[in-house]
């Protein structure tokens, strides 16, 4: 095979970044985990360890249930409960940073947007295809960020025939003085990096909260909430307070994981910046 030259490489490495950047989910892509299905099975987790407490407590001999004893196992559980602190603190972080990055990096695609759109406005009226093109590719780049929200137009292309067809009208714009040539050179490099912004933004995609963690945090957390139970006075109020506890630790596991997919579910990132650069496309 010959190598290309130069100039070459880098058109071809430029269409196919732009050809990547409103392409679709592929198919194989990791799933993440579903937020509501797994805060309910710590839930249920959390809720057997208080039974359980509840029912060791009535079986147990008096000496098991001593004042020494209670101090040994509360300073055991101690421990367990810090490491379990730290160990969510760092999912919150993850989950948090996840979710920050992305909501800044739509924030700069829709600037871009917006930019590029005004720099097609000024070369003239020979670009007024590439920019009717340009919001075809924005609207579909949103409604494949935010499924299920948009009005898919018809009739429906892929995003790689409408990202392709934005970078082949910017390439075939033919300059009449150095002004155009200068404003074309910029919207060809505003479209490689709103490729490379979208290419970030999928390999993002994938949920930085690791599994394993997520149920090292969970079985310490029912060790806790177990010798919590056994050591609670029986009484209803008591009974209550840990049972509200449970929901309340299952609720924190619910958000981290919603933060964890900032594209999907109760809290996402807000799609208001694109539709606001949707707007003033054309105009």
């Amino acid at each position: 095979m010959h190598a290309l030259p130069p100039s070459q490489a880098v058109h071809v490495a430029s269409q196919r970044a732009v050809h990547e950047s409103t392409g679709e989910k592929p198919a194989d892509e990791m799933q993440t985990m579903n937020p509501a299905l797994t805060a309910s099975i710590a839930s249920a987790c959390l809720f057997a360890a208080v039974w359980l407490g509840i029912r060791l407590r009535r079986l147990l001999p008096a000496h098991h249930l001593s004042a020494d004893t209670k101090d040994t196992v509360k300073l055991a559980m101690g421990l367990v409960a810090t490491m379990s602190a730290l160990l969510l603190g760092l999912l919150v972080s993850a989950a948090k940073g996840d979710y920050d990055t992305g909501r800044n990096e739509v924030i700069q695609m829709a600037a871009k947007i917006s930019f590029l759109d005004r720099i097609l406005a000024v070369y003239g009226p020979e670009s007024a295809d590439a920019r009717t093109k340009f919001r075809a590719a924005v609207e579909l780049t949103i409604q494949n960020m935010w499924p299920g929200e948009g009005k898919p137009s018809a009739p429906r292309i892929s995003n790689q025939q409408a990202t392709y067809a934005v970078y082949l009208a910017i390439q075939n714009l033919t300059p009449r003085d150095d002004m155009q040539r200068d404003l074309k050179a910029q919207a060809a490099k505003l479209a490689i990096e709103l490729a490379e912004t979208r290419a970030l933004l999928l390999a993002q995609s994938v949920t930085a909260i690791s599994k394993p963690m997520l149920i090292v945090v969970v079985c310490w957390l029912v060790v806790i909430f177990l010798s919590f139970s056994v050591l609670a006075p029986s009484n209803a109020t008591a009974n209550l307070a840990l049972l509200i506890s449970t929901i309340s630790v299952s609720g924190a596991v619910f958000l981290i994981l919603e933060l964890a997919q900032p594209f999907g579910g109760l809290i996402q990132i807000s799609k208001q910046p694109m539709l606001n650069a949707l707007s003033l496309l054309g105009q």
